[in-house]
């Protein structure tokens, strides 16, 4: 029968699981530090914005009729910038990618558009092959009546 050796190594194992619990307790504690700060900004924010809702309230309702219409002015205007710059920014992208696709640099997506041009090329031959069966078809079947 084999005897069991005794383990002199446990007092190292114990001292390695040591500064990994330390480690552990010292980012819980930060978790815990930073989560807790963060809440009670988020109060803080939340009890602000009320007490400034609350005091703009009464100028909001004496300004609305000039407000309103301003305000709504404003996002249309400030929408119209945003989407033409949008629009501008996607038309030279797409020029710029047609460019590279026209000039042989074979930019990303190239390929996916080659693969849907080939697919609707064998379809086209495929329905212009049936067309001219049917017709024939049906330019014998007029023959034979």
């Amino acid at each position: 029968m084999a005897q069991i050796q005794p383990r002199y190594d446990l007092p190292y194992r114990k001292q390695q699981q040591q500064p990994q619990l330390s480690h552990q307790v010292a980012k819980t504690t930060t978790a815990v530090t930073l989560g807790g700060s963060l809440v009670v900004l988020s109060g803080l924010t939340l009890a602000a914005t009320v007490i400034g809702l609350v005091l703009a309230t009464p100028l909001l309702v004496i300004f609305s009729p000039v407000l309103v219409p301003a305000a709504i002015a404003a996002f249309l205007i400030l929408a119209g910038f945003v989407t033409s710059g949008g629009f501008g920014a996607v038309a030279s992208f797409v020029f710029y990618w047609m460019y590279r696709y026209a000039t042989g640099k074979h930019p990303v997506g190239a390929d996916q558009i080659d693969r849907a041009r080939d697919k609707i090329a064998h379809a086209a031959y495929d329905v212009k092959e049936k067309a001219e069966h049917y017709g024939q078809q049906q330019q014998q079947h007029v023959k034979g009546t």
